[in-house]
């Protein structure tokens, strides 16, 4: 058995759970997994039990509780500096920590009308105020990433890091709400659809059991 153990919710919604798996995989580290599908009886009280803060993910390394992805991603950058979750070019982290600190507290509104869903394909769905200025914003955020700093890989920065994981889940639901695109932006979404651990959850989070409702309507 691992030491580490990632507490995840449903991989089928939970776009913060596949931010802190994503991390957690790429760091290269054993650990088990446990998933608390969302919104089921009993479900809370076994969060508020695993977690300070009642949320998932949150990763136990022996004995210590890790909880908000972005914590978790800097602790596993600190413990295993050999995996490079981060860039290893001065210039390249500072920008892409600020990068993936707009993805932590900022696009609201795609958030709130595009929740994740990898079963669902609802490209007629209507889009909700604001919804359309953020996909601009972060779809030229992507190509103005990739353009300055995409040297040497197919991701933000080149090689895959810790922004990456934080942009997955969009590339997810701009899939699902049938979001087209075109040139950088969409050469971005393709490189990380088509990573092994990115298809491997989104397999599981199809075969899943759980339905949410209200992220199914």
């Amino acid at each position: 058995m691992a030491k580490r153990k990632l507490i995840i919710g449903n991989k089928n919604y939970s776009s913060w759970s596949l931010r802190g798996w994503l991390i957690t995989k790429r760091a290269g580290i054993p650990f088990d997994e446990e998933v608390l599908p969302l919104y089921q009886q009993g479900t809370a009280e076994k969060k508020a039990v695993l977690s300070p803060a009642g949320l998932v993910p949150v990763l136990h390394d022996d004995g210590l509780a890790i909880w908000d992805t972005l914590a978790i991603a800097e602790y596993l950058h600190e413990e295993h500096p050999e995996a490079r979750l981060w860039p290893a070019d001065k210039e390249k982290r500072a920008v892409a920590r600020a990068v993936t600190s707009q993805m932590h507290s900022g696009f609201l509104a795609l958030r709130a009308h595009m929740p994740m869903n990898i079963r669902r394909s609802s490209p007629t769905a209507v889009r909700g105020e604001g919804v359309l200025e953020d996909i601009e914003k972060m779809t030229s955020l992507w190509s103005l990433t990739r353009s300055q700093y995409g040297e040497g890989g197919d991701f933000l920065f080149g090689e895959w890091c810790i922004a990456d994981a934080f942009y997955t889940p969009p590339v997810f639901r701009f899939q699902t709400y049938g979001i087209a695109l075109e040139g950088s932006a969409g050469a971005y979404a393709e490189s990380v659809l088509a990573m092994p651990e990115v298809k491997e959850w989104a397999a599981a989070g199809i075969a899943e059991p759980w339905s949410i409702e209200q992220y199914d309507l």
